[in-house]
C-alpha cells in the first residue's frame, strides 16, 4: 500500500510504502487511541458530570445509571423470590423427616429423655408463602389476600441458618437410632434365636422317665432326634468354652455368649470347633451322635444362665422374634 503526502503546491510530495504487516499494526494501534480516548472520555466527561451536576449530561448519565439499577434489582428480587421458594419446600420437607424420625425412635425403643441432649428445632423464619401452606394440616382456608414482601438476603440468611440447624438435629437423632437398631441386632444375634438341629423336638424341658432307670428326673433341656452326621449348629453367636467328652454328655460343646449366657450341645459324633473359637449364629460346630449317656442318636441342647438350666424353647421363642424385630422382618406364627 503506498500513501502520498504533500504540504502544498511548492513542496515536495512523499510516498510511504506500507505492507500488509505494517497496515495492520497501524489499524490496531488506532483502535487502541480510540478506546483509550472514549475510557477517558467517559471518566472525565460522563462521572465528572454525574458527580458535579451538569445540566444536560448528568441528567442522561443518571437515566441510564437508574435503568441499569431498576434491572439489577428486578433481577435480584426474582432470584430471592424464587430461593425464598426453595427455602419453603426445604422447611416443610424437614418437618415430615422430624416427624418420621419421632416415629422411628420410638420403634427403636428410645426414650423422651434419650433425646433430651439433642436441641430443640429452631424454626426458620418465614419466608414465603409455601412454607406456611406446606407445613400446615389439610382444611379449610380463607381470607383477604394481603402480598407478602420480597424476603430480604437477610430473611433468607436466618433461614438458612436455622434449617442447617434443624439439619444437624435430625441427622444426630438419626446416628442415634441406627446406633440403638444396631445394639438390638447385636442383642439379638447374641440370643439363642435358631434351632441347632433341623427337626422336631423329642424330649422337652421338666420332669420325664429317665430313659435308663424309669424314675422321675429332671431333663434339663431339649432333644432333637436326627441321624447320625447331621450337622449341628451354633444357636447364637459366642466363644467356645468347652470343646471335650463327658462321662454323661458324651463329646460335648458349651459356647459363651455374655451376661453369664451358655448353650450346651451333647452327645454328638465329632466336634467341629476348639476352645478359644469365635463361632457365629448358624455356624455347624458339631455332627449329631449318641455318645455318653444316650439312648440313640440325637442332640442334647441345653440353654444355661449363671449355670442354672433354663427350658430352651422359650429362649428359641424370644430370640427369634427379637431378631425378626432387630432385622425388620415378620415371625412366622
Amino acid at each position: 500500500m503506498q500513501l502520498i503526502v504533500t504540504h502544498g503546491h511548492a513542496a515536495r510530495t512523499r510516498i510511504v510504502q506500507l505492507a500488509a504487516w505494517q497496515l495492520a499494526a497501524l489499524l490496531m494501534a488506532l483502535a487502541l487511541l480510540l478506546i483509550a480516548i472514549s475510557g477517558a472520555v467517559y471518566h472525565f466527561v460522563f462521572l465528572t458530570a454525574a458527580r458535579e451536576g451538569w445540566p444536560v449530561v448528568s441528567q442522561i448519565v443518571r437515566l441510564v445509571v437508574r435503568d441499569e439499577i431498576a434491572q439489577r434489582d428486578r433481577f435480584l428480587r426474582e432470584n430471592l423470590d424464587a430461593m425464598a421458594r426453595r427455602v419453603g419446600e426445604m422447611q416443610a420437607k424437614l418437618l415430615r423427616l422430624e416427624a418420621v424420625g419421632e416415629r422411628t425412635a420410638g420403634m427403636a425403643g428410645l426414650k423422651p429423655e434419650d433425646l433430651r441432649g439433642l436441641d430443640a428445632p429452631t424454626s426458620a423464619p418465614a419466608v414465603a408463602p409455601a412454607a406456611s401452606a406446606a407445613a400446615a394440616a389439610a382444611g379449610g382456608r380463607g381470607g383477604p389476600f394481603v402480598p407478602v414482601a420480597s424476603p430480604s438476603v437477610e430473611a433468607l440468611d436466618q433461614a438458612l441458618a436455622a434449617l442447617d440447624r434443624q439439619a444437624d438435629r435430625q441427622g444426630d437423632l438419626w446416628t442415634l437410632i441406627e446406633s440403638r437398631l444396631l445394639e438390638s441386632r447385636l442383642r439379638a444375634l447374641t440370643v439363642p434365636s435358631i434351632a441347632p438341629v433341623d427337626g422336631p423336638i423329642g424330649s422337652g424341658f421338666g420332669f420325664r422317665a429317665d430313659p435308663f432307670t424309669g424314675s422321675s428326673a429332671l431333663h434339663t433341656g431339649l432333644d432333637f432326634p436326627a441321624e447320625p452326621g447331621t450337622a449341628i449348629m451354633a444357636a447364637a453367636g459366642g466363644v467356645v468354652v468347652t470343646a471335650e467328652r463327658h462321662p454323661a454328655y458324651g463329646l460335648m460343646v458349651e459356647l459363651d455368649h455374655g451376661n453369664g449366657l451358655i448353650t450346651r450341645y451333647a452327645h454328638s459324633s465329632k466336634l467341629m470347633v476348639k476352645p478359644g473359637d469365635l463361632v457365629r449364629r448358624g455356624q455347624v460346630i458339631a455332627a449329631v451322635g449318641t455318645s455318653g449317656r444316650s439312648t440313640g442318636p440325637h442332640l442334647h441342647f441345653e440353654v444355661l444362665v449363671e449355670g442354672v438350666p433354663q427350658d430352651p424353647a422359650k429362649f428359641l421363642a424370644q430370640g427369634a422374634d427379637a431378631l425378626n424385630t432387630a432385622t425388620g422382618k415378620r415371625g412366622r406364627r
